[in-house]
């Protein structure tokens, strides 16, 4: 069959504060069964899905729990993967943001937006939802 194209879906990267819910199990199974459509019509598609380790909700669950939020993720990040494995999801890569290769590829962008100018240092103010993982003004907590 030849080729149509390629077709590149992924995942939100999943926050491993807690065990996956059917939320994540939902969005997976979609972006799966997308893939598994996309190259059975003749695309060459890639499934990308996967965690984002970083946040005070982790660092708080981790120490409730009595672990280091490397050693928290990494349990639940197992779990995730036997679950998925389980349900015979079928994805090509599954990143982390603790993995080597996304720490390197995060700080040569961030290195080359400040080079550039695109980005900058500068204070900011606003209070802090762990649960939301969001800052907030006060112009927005009024609303």
């Amino acid at each position: 069959m030849e080729k149509k194209g390629t077709f590149y879906i992924t995942t939100p990267i999943y926050y491993p504060s807690g065990n996956m819910h059917i939320g994540h199990t939902y969005t997976t199974v979609a972006a799966d069964t997308m893939t598994r459509f996309k190259k059975q019509t003749g695309y060459d598609a890639y499934f990308l899905t996967g965690t984002d380790e970083h946040g005070q909700k982790i660092e708080r669950k981790a120490a409730q729990a009595g672990k280091t939020p490397k050693e928290f993720v990494d349990e639940i990040v197992a779990a995730t993967k036997d679950l998925w494995k389980l349900m015979n999801i079928e994805y090509d890569d599954f990143i982390r943001t603790t993995d080597e290769r996304h720490v390197k590829a995060v700080q040569k962008i961030f290195k080359k937006f400040y080079e550039q100018g695109d980005i900058y240092k500068s204070a900011y103010e606003g209070q802090y939802c762990a649960e939301c993982e969001s800052f907030w003004t006060p112009t927005q907590l009024k609303e």
